[in-house]
């Protein structure tokens, strides 16, 4: 016989089982509901019976305790409890509507009729009471006639509830052995169905559910081992084992993606990490040299397989100026105007290749190439440009790969942050090291430039002259003239210091009216010539402070070179003892300081 029809055969069978196990679990659930509707009838029949026997012995109770205690809550408890009393019918239609039958109504009617009798004879007694005849309420309520139908009225409800008790007991009884009946049946159907089901498994199990369980555990341990090579076999059962290779291959390629998507993952986490690496190296950079070796040695790793320049603004032209490159870019030009890149006119960035159609900037000399894939970035910082990041494929020919556009925006703010950084620390060192009256280096400027040119002077065996020049007869002009007329005379003096001197840094307040001129690989006979003529230049200097003339400017100059005159630690010192001695000799001249062998 065909699987296919042992399979329909055992399906027929199983169904037509099931309908009849069915059917007889309804019938037992039938049953159980009239067994528990029957116990639900005891229940109610046991209450309103209570209720019933509880009103008859309550009324009792609350006379006698009258009667005995003549306490007015007792005879005010039993009124409110006899006015709550229905009558004989309502009482007996309570105990109708729990499910009495016709003979056991009329049973406890008689028993009701008993306890309103019982009534009378209480008012009687609570009224011979009231009047003070209290032996006469007590006979009543304490007399053997009172107990006889007392004692009637409870044998009566006795026999009542007996009766039910014995007929709900019966229909509990007999409910519960129909119950127990269908639940038989019902077991015996669903041992039948499921033998019959184990019999169908032992046909169909190794065909149609074994085999392909193996081969899809095979794959599954091999996923399970990470090797998404295999692939989940192919089924064309619209059943669970082919929902389950279907759940496979789903799975599988899923591992494949999300392994793909770990890959990508690793390498952006490489790729922050190295960016989060080059913004801590540039954050420590100390020079615009450091900054740039550092963008050349990090931006190619971050960037991969892209060539590029970094431009930096050159404000007094208005062009971009090569600062550094990686691998060896070709296209852009080392040099331009502003206006020759898109991206730097619209402060956004600019792709004229790949995917997107747009307009190529002037800065690109592609001569007779075709369209090159580049991409510009506009380094911008607080709306003003600093710079640009250029960027082109290795390869003539190739296009630039999908960067995210995210790594670039980040690559361009922290190189834009950085260099903004560096400009205002400059800005600050600048500040902090200038004088803000004359314009020239101040004496802390002067310390750090000093041991940088005694250290050059040193290493190349040159010659280092100090001039220390001082305004004769300073404080006249402001004692004459007030302190803004010394302010100008020493802002012309500082202007023609700065001048007189090639290098801008040369030139130095040292304080109050006192200036120092470094002259680096400058002899002592060179460097009396150049403080003769500084003397003489300031001489001649005719500065007007409102309408008068603030009169002759003369300096004294003392001069001091290196090694002639004393060692590399005296040089300032030797300069300034060499100012005094001019001063003290009549002021406006110069004077060179002692040689060094009779510096003693």
């Amino acid at each position: 016989m065909k699987l296919a029809t042992i399979t329909n055969w055992a399906y027929g069978t199983t169904v037509v089982l099931t309908v009849i196990s069915g059917t007889t679990m309804l019938m037992a659930s039938n049953a159980l509901d009239r067994e528990r509707a029957a116990e639900a009838q005891r229940y109610r029949l046991d209450k309103a019976t209570y209720n019933l026997e509880h009103d008859a012995f309550a009324l009792t109770g609350q006379a006698r305790q009258y009667v005995i205690t003549e306490d007015p809550t007792h005879l005010a408890v039993y009124r409110r409890t006899a006015a709550d009393l229905k009558d004989v019918e309502d009482r007996l239609r309570e105990v109708d509507d729990a499910g009495a039958g016709p003979d056991e109504l009329n049973s406890l009617k008689e028993a009701l009729r008993w306890v309103d009798s019982l009534h009378v004879q209480q008012l009687a007694a609570l009224t011979a009471q009231q009047s003070g005849d209290t032996a006469r309420a007590r006979q009543i309520m304490f007399g053997a006639e009172y107990e006889r139908e007392l004692n009637r009225v409870e044998s009566m409800i006795e026999r009542f509830q007996y009766r039910l008790d014995e007929r709900t007991g019966a229909e509990v009884e007999e409910a519960a052995a129909i119950a127990r009946a269908w639940k038989t049946i019902s077991e015996i159907v669903l041992g039948i169905t499921g033998l019959l089901f184990l019999c169908v498994l032992y046909f169909i199990f190794k065909r149609r559910v074994l085999r392909p369980v193996v081969r899809l555990s095979d794959v599954v341990k091999r996923l399970a081992k990470q090797d998404y090579t295999v692939e989940a076999p192919t089924t064309d059962q619209i059943d669970e084992i082919g929902d389950m290779a279907e759940a496979i291959e789903l799975y599988r390629e899923n591992a494949i993606e999300r392994q793909r998507l770990e890959v990508e993952r690793d390498a952006e986490r490489l790729t922050r990490d190295l960016l989060s690496r080059m913004t801590q190296r540039m954050q420590g950079c100390d020079s615009l040299s450091d900054l740039e070796g550092v963008i050349q040695r990090f931006v190619p790793e971050i960037i991969p397989g892209l060539a590029g320049r970094l431009y930096l603004l050159d404000g007094s032209r208005n062009a971009m100026v090569e600062a550094c490159s990686w691998l060896s870019p070709e296209y852009s030009r080392s040099e331009f105007s502003s206006l020759s890149c898109w991206g730097l006119r619209r402060g956004l960035p600019h792709r004229p290749g790949g995917k997107k159609f747009d307009v190529p900037c002037e800065h690109l000399d592609l001569g007779d190439a075709p369209m090159v894939d580049t991409i510009c970035l506009p380094l911008t910082v607080q709306q003003e440009t600093l710079g640009l990041l250029y960027f082109e494929p290795v390869s003539l020919g190739e296009t630039i790969a999908d960067v995210p556009d995210i790594r670039l925006r980040m690559l361009s703010e922290n190189i834009g942050l950085a260099l903004a950084n560096m400009r205002l620390r400059d800005a600050l060192r600048e500040m902090a090291m200038a004088d803000p009256l004359t314009g020239l280096a101040n004496r802390r400027r002067l310390d750090a430039v000093l041991k940088h040119e005694l250290a050059e002077a040193e290493r190349l065996n040159e010659p280092i002259s100090c001039l220390m020049i001082d305004v004769d007869h300073f404080k006249q002009f402001n004692d004459r003239f007030g302190h803004d007329a010394g302010d100008s005379v020493l802002r012309e003096v500082g202007s023609t210091l700065r001048d007189l001197t090639r290098d801008d840094k040369a030139a130095f307040r040292y304080g109050g009216e006192e200036f120092v001129l470094l002259l680096p690989g400058i002899g002592p006979d060179a460097a009396l010539a150049r403080a003769d003529k500084i003397r003489e230049r300031i001489s001649d200097l005719r500065i007007q402070y409102g309408n008068e003339a603030l009169g002759p400017i003369t300096v004294s100059i003392g001069v001091a070179s290196l090694p002639e005159h004393c060692g590399a630690e005296d040089l300032v010192k030797m300069a300034d003892s060499a100012l005094r001695h001019a001063k003290s000799s009549g002021r406006n001249r110069v004077e060179p300081a002692a040689p060094r062998m009779n510096a003693a």
